[in-house]
């Protein structure tokens, strides 16, 4: 197999067969094909895209380059969720025991921070102890204790995914409809599910930007999964604003226990809610019931005891990670917002610590935003519109400049 050629089949808009796409892959996990090899050929594949045909065998071939779970016969319904990305989506860390909850099983596997989303595991992990590495024997039992765990791929799980997805981070190769279709499909047809939810945002803080990029992304999806035999449910969410009042690994997860203890912000109640109603068997309203009552909450404090995780430490969790700076951003007139734009946002918590520009950085749990206003709220001039924490003064004066871009208040 001549990779380079390729490489100029797909630049210049040809298919690949199902079988060069399958040694593709296998000789990509194998390390035999070098990692430029593999970003020039990504780099095609997001200017040129693939058929349906290729997705789908993109999506197997990365299936197959690892194993998927076994689960005992007569096991409950096993569902997922799954978000594209956004601004302050912690809706997988409430969502995950809300729905085991109701007696479903929930193997939740993640990734991290990918462009300026936040990543699940980089968020999980601000939680001390919390262990996302656990083995397949390990996440079955826990399957059977408790009803849900959440880890990241494994060696044994996607291999071929854990190494593109590290790639696309920082060669441009993000938003692309197949390499997101196989990178998701892949590890969630690895749990071997039933039901799978997927939440495709679109807008400033998306990968994808209109609503139509969004669909298509959704479509995409939903072929290839029913062609594999899990029942998809799409919903297609903006993201032109952060999801509720916090940017940032340990300031979300501090909002996630806000939600899960019934204080929640309604937006992320709401699409929580949504997203939990599609796969559940209960009604959307027992849902709401089981986060307001404290049945979600006892379940996401198991979880945490489960994989290692200090449950001591989450009803003061704001204290575990504090920012050496913290910097209020208030209004300089009255008026109404009618607008904080979730990609500025986005690209300032990066620029303060919490993503990553490498593969290799590590995250900062501790900086990004909270406290952050809604649109539509109305405002007077000096109330606080968003606290910045920040390692240094001279970062949180660079996103304080980036929040003041962000935002729009009209009289």
């Amino acid at each position: 197999m001549h990779v380079p050629s390729l490489i100029e089949r797909k630049r210049d808009g040809g298919e690949l067969t199902d079988a060069e796409i399958g040694r593709i892959v296998a000789d990509f996990t194998a390390g035999s094909l070098p990692d430029y090899q593999m970003s020039a050929l990504a780099m095609a594949i997001c200017w040129r895209g693939m058929c349906p045909r290729e997705t789908a065998a993109l999506t197997r071939a990365m299936l197959e380059s690892g194993s998927v779970l076994h689960h005992p016969p007569g096991h409950p319904p096993v569902v997922d969720k799954h978000s594209t990305g956004g601004i302050g989506d912690k809706v997988s860390l409430i969502l995950a025991p809300l729905l085991a909850c109701d007696r479903l099983w929930v193997p939740m596997i993640s990734g991290r921070g990918l462009g300026i989303t936040g990543g699940t595991l980089d968020k999980l992990e601000a939680i001390p102890g919390f262990r996302v590495g656990l083995s397949e024997a390990e996440t079955l039992a826990q399957l059977e204790t408790i009803g849900v765990v959440m880890i990241g791929q494994t060696e044994a799980i996607c291999p071929a995914d854990k190494k593109l997805y590290a790639l696309r981070d920082v060669t441009g190769t993000v938003p692309s409809i197949p390499l997101i279709v196989a990178s998701i499909l892949s590890k969630k047809l690895a749990e071997s599910l039933d039901r799978l939810v997927l939440d495709v945002k679109y807008g400033s803080g998306a990968f994808m930007k209109t609503d139509e990029a969004a669909r298509d992304l959704a479509d995409a999806m939903r072929h290839v999964g029913e062609a594999m035999g899990v029942r998809i449910t799409t919903r297609l969410n903006p993201m032109d604003e952060p999801l509720g009042h916090a940017v940032g690994n340990a300031l979300e997860v501090r909002e996630a226990i806000d939600t899960l203890q019934g204080r929640g912000p309604a937006d992320l109640v709401a699409i929580t809610l949504d997203l939990a109603a599609a796969v559940s068997d209960a009604p959307r309203e027992q849902l709401a019931a089981w986060l307001s009552d404290g049945t979600a909450w006892a379940k996401f404090q198991a979880l945490v005891a489960a994989q290692g995780g200090d449950v001591s430490c989450l009803d003061h969790f704001e204290t575990v990670h504090p920012a050496p700076v913290r910097h209020p951003v208030t209004a300089d007139r009255s008026g109404v917002v009618s607008r904080l734009d979730a990609g500025t946002i986005g690209h300032a918590s990066l620029s303060l610590g919490a993503g990553r520009s490498r593969a290799d950085d590590a995250v900062d749990f501790a900086v990004g935003f909270s406290d952050l206003v809604k649109t539509g709220s109305t405002v007077r001039a000096g109330d606080c519109l968003g606290i910045i924490h920040a390692r240094s003064e001279a970062d949180a004066a660079a996103a304080a400049e980036a929040f003041r871009a962000a935002l729009t208040i009209v009289a």
